[in-house]
């Protein structure tokens, strides 16, 4: 093992939580120019550049944000051994950042964000929602929500914290005027309203009675990164979509939606979290992780 391998990563740290060299100089004592010359030793020994330096401000390049996600796991794992050694309790606390669904993280985590942040009151939830696919690495998440079966990436983790189903639905005055599809396989005769960020857009896969695969092949006329707009569009009579039962279970008792195929097995949706490493947790992390997992029992 290298004798210089941690060298430099807290003063990086720093001057990437502080902005600029001299705030960092201010916070470490020392002076401007030894914080510089400790980056530039960093970025030789490394082999890479980490940071676009302007008059004005500081920018991390690709390497230098997942070079500064990775200290922050390290020097964050070595602060709480430390709290452990001298017999402190380590308590979560700082920002949290996570990224979650649009739909889901309104509807279903807006009271659980509450509930958790009134049990760890130090702690600063950052949430993004999107719908999209996030980079946790270089997007700097702590942690995803998202409704998958694993991750795609072999390197992240990913935990099962509950689980629901999709339903098939059309507005009734869609049915009136396009008629009602009895079986998958009818569904290329008739619009379809997609979701973009689905891995196969305009195929849908369902099961029938045999357990055997039925493929449905869509004639999309709307397509849209948000099931919220989705479901709007799909009961002002545009097409047939396909949506999570929870965004659309309420549409469905108001008689604003029908639901088609409820003969067939249902299609199965996992939530899961999903974070970069079980190792070197952080505090804060563990205790989100720990909370859903409990919450959603």
């Amino acid at each position: 093992m290298k004798s210089e391998l941690l060298d430099g990563m807290v003063i990086f740290a720093s001057v990437v939580d502080n902005g600029s060299f001299t705030m960092a100089a201010q916070n470490c004592g020392h002076s401007t120019s030894y914080i510089s010359k400790e980056v530039n030793k960093l970025e030789q020994r490394l082999g890479v550049r980490l940071l676009q330096r302007t008059t004005r401000k500081l920018k991390l390049t690709p390497e230098g944000q997942l070079y500064y996600q990775t200290c922050k796991q390290i020097i964050e794992s070595a602060e709480a051994i430390q709290d452990g050694l001298e017999g402190k309790q380590i308590e979560p606390q700082g920002q949290l950042k996570i990224s979650c669904p649009v739909g889901f993280g309104i509807v279903q985590l807006s009271p659980i964000f509450a509930r958790f942040m009134r049990a760890y009151p130090k702690v600063i939830l950052d949430v993004e929602l999107n719908d999209r696919k996030v980079d946790l690495i270089t997007e700097g998440i702590d942690v995803a929500v998202r409704a998958v079966h694993t991750a795609e990436d072999s390197s992240l983790i990913s935990r099962k914290f509950g689980s629901s189903y999709s339903v098939t639905v059309a507005a009734p005055n869609y049915i009136k005027e396009q008629g009602l599809p009895k079986c998958p396989t009818e569904l290329s005769q008739h619009k379809a309203v997609t979701y973009s960020n689905h891995k196969t857009p305009n195929i849908w896969l369902y099961k029938d009675k045999d357990n055997q695969q039925l493929k449905a092949e869509l004639n999309s006329v709307f397509t849209a990164n948000n099931l919220d707009i989705a479901m709007r569009l799909c009961i002002e009579g545009i097409g047939i979509a396909r949506l999570p039962v929870a965004l659309a279970e309420q549409a469905i008792a108001t008689g604003r939606l029908v639901e088609l195929f409820s003969h067939l097995p249902k299609d199965n949706i996992e939530f899961c979290l999903i974070y970069p490493s079980r190792k070197n947790l952080s505090a804060k992390v563990r205790a989100f992780i720990n909370f859903m997992l409990e919450h959603f029992e």
